[in-house]
């Protein structure tokens, strides 16, 4: 997305800007209880998200 750089009346300076997405997915065959503890207590830095499905 593009964002005008300036906040006054030069239009032309622009700042181009891009959002990344990645995903993995983990597959884990026969979890055990202490497995899925394990992951759900994981400490995950900020805009990283986990999802678990059982």
């Amino acid at each position: 997305f593009t964002v005008i750089r300036s906040p006054f009346i030069d239009k032309d300076s622009r700042e181009q800007f891009e959002i990344r997405t990645h995903k993995r997915l983990v597959d884990i065959l026969d979890p055990s209880s202490k497995t899925v503890d394990a992951l759900m207590r994981l400490s995950l830095p900020a805009g990283v998200d986990i999802e678990i499905k059982m």
